[in-house]
């Protein structure tokens, strides 16, 4: 069962990504590290998070987040979403964001039958029209590790209407070359979520996120 009570519209959704520039994708071992990590990046600032299916327990990970906050208008979503089965599972957990690597028309189409955003992953121009006349809400440039700003900048000559946001190799470093290159926001993963492993310090986390949230609007002005 669907609740419908408070679930933020896929337009607020959308923005809490293209506001803050940021999709935070929480890939960790267990479901007490997942959410420890995630309510420490969301007290830094972080307002979009995907939970990926393989942390242990994501849909109860998922559900918990939603719960949290989702009246504070922070939006939790779900990744490595490979069909309509699992996409519908996520939704029914309060998933708002589905994220994949890869196209599948039926996650998509789930995805826009339910009211939630569609991440999905493309790599080629090609791939990347595919994803767009699918009616994805944003693509997920993937892998991006062997990539990088230059190539985001030769997709967008032909295709400006493209919404790329890279997941992988995204630094503090080089952030603002993928804003020059023109991604409408980007993924960022272990900068943040493995901030507290050495010591298990979370305030860690919380700095991270705020540090990486304030790049991202330094290469935004």
């Amino acid at each position: 069962m669907i609740s419908w009570a408070i679930m933020l519209t896929k337009f607020e959704v959308l923005d809490s990504i293209v506001h803050t520039g940021a999709l935070l994708i929480v890939r960790l071992d267990s479901a007490a590290e997942a959410l420890a990590v995630s309510r420490a990046a969301i007290a830094g600032g972080m307002r979009a998070l995907e939970i990926t299916l393989s942390v242990p327990g994501a849909l109860d990970v998922i559900r918990t987040l939603s719960d949290e906050y989702e009246e504070q208008g922070v939006a939790i979503g779900a990744g490595t979403v490979l069909d309509a089965a699992a996409a519908f599972a996520c939704i029914q957990a309060g998933a708002r964001i589905l994220v994949s690597p890869n196209l599948d028309r039926d996650m998509i189409a789930a995805a826009n039958r339910y009211g939630v955003v569609s991440v999905s992953g493309a790599f080629t121009p090609t791939e990347i029209v595919d994803t767009m006349a699918a009616g994805a809400d944003i693509v997920k440039l993937f892998p991006t590790e062997i990539a990088g700003p230059s190539y985001v900048r030769t997709i967008k000559a032909p295709l400006p209407q493209a919404p790329i946001l890279p997941a992988g190799g995204v630094t503090l470093g080089n952030v603002a070359d993928w804003f020059d290159a023109g991604v409408t926001a980007v993924g960022v993963g272990s900068f943040v979520t493995k901030a507290a492993r050495e010591d298990g310090d979370y305030h860690r986390v919380t700095a991270a996120a705020a540090a990486f949230l304030a790049a991202i609007d330094n290469a935004k002005k």
